[in-house]
């Protein structure tokens, strides 16, 4: 048995058909995060209204890799443990045990939050349909204290293809969907907030690189600014995770 108290965080274990405490958590915080105010502002709000008992949505975090998803969520964690959130991680593949995990939180004084990282299903994997019913309950309804919030590199998590189309209609303008697409797009409807992330620009990928730096010269921070910008173009990616592994793998050099 979990002591909630003193427990921000746990992760569903498979093998173990059960939850593991986790102390050892990321301790980012919100003033870390930088270029992505509108969507730390809409997470938190709606955060804020569940623990207020106020009405609040499941939210999927989707888009590119490496632009602060997973990272934002752990930061709300951080914010608000002391009012009383809690989080539980599920990995994809475990998604089975999503109901029989809210059942064993579903009555606690806690508010939680289920987070399912980098989700995405293929072509005939059914998992997803556990957590559909999580969300909005089959005959018993979903627990009150309890929200998904989901990151993903896919907006509608399943994969699209043109044959799905087959079969849609335009009809008095509005457009009614083949079986296929509707099924597809209904997991992701599920979603009441969605927040899209994009990679910035070459700015603002500096910004947050500088931002590992605060105390360079201005000759130290020209040069280290040229080898960021390399190893963004190496990468090519502009994302706050290549920022945050340029200065891992050379931090020292600037230092």
């Amino acid at each position: 048995m979990i002591d909630w108290k003193n427990t921000k965080a746990a992760i569903y274990k498979a093998k173990k058909e059960s939850l593991k405490p986790v102390f050892d958590i990321d301790t980012i915080r919100l003033e870390d995060l930088l270029h992505i105010d509108e969507q730390k502002n809409a997470l938190c709000e709606n955060t804020r209204k569940f623990l207020e008992g106020k009405r609040a949505s499941h939210a999927l975090l989707w888009g590119s890799r490496g632009t602060g998803k997973s990272s934002l969520i752990k930061a709300v964690l951080n914010h608000f443990c002391k009012d009383g959130l809690r989080v539980v991680e599920i990995f994809r593949e475990d998604l089975g045990a999503l109901t029989d995990v809210s059942d064993e939180i579903r009555d606690l004084p806690y508010k939680f939050i289920i987070f399912c990282d980098d989700i995405s299903f293929e072509s005939g994997d059914a998992s997803y349909k556990a957590l559909k019913s999580v969300i909005e309950g089959s005959i018993e309804l979903p627990p009150k204290n309890v929200l998904v919030y989901a990151t993903s590199n896919r907006r509608h998590l399943i994969p699209e293809f043109h044959t799905d189309n087959d079969g849609t209609i335009v009809k008095n303008g509005e457009i009614h969907y083949s079986d296929n697409v509707e099924e597809k797009i209904s997991l992701s409807d599920r979603f009441g907030l969605w927040l899209s992330f994009y990679q910035g620009s070459i700015d603002e990928y500096l910004r947050i690189t500088d931002s590992y730096f605060p105390n360079l010269s201005d000759e130290k921070r020209a040069f280290m600014r040229e080898e960021a910008k390399r190893y963004a173009a190496l990468r090519a990616s502009r994302s706050g995770r290549t920022a945050r592994q340029f200065f891992e793998l050379f931090g020292d050099k600037f230092l």
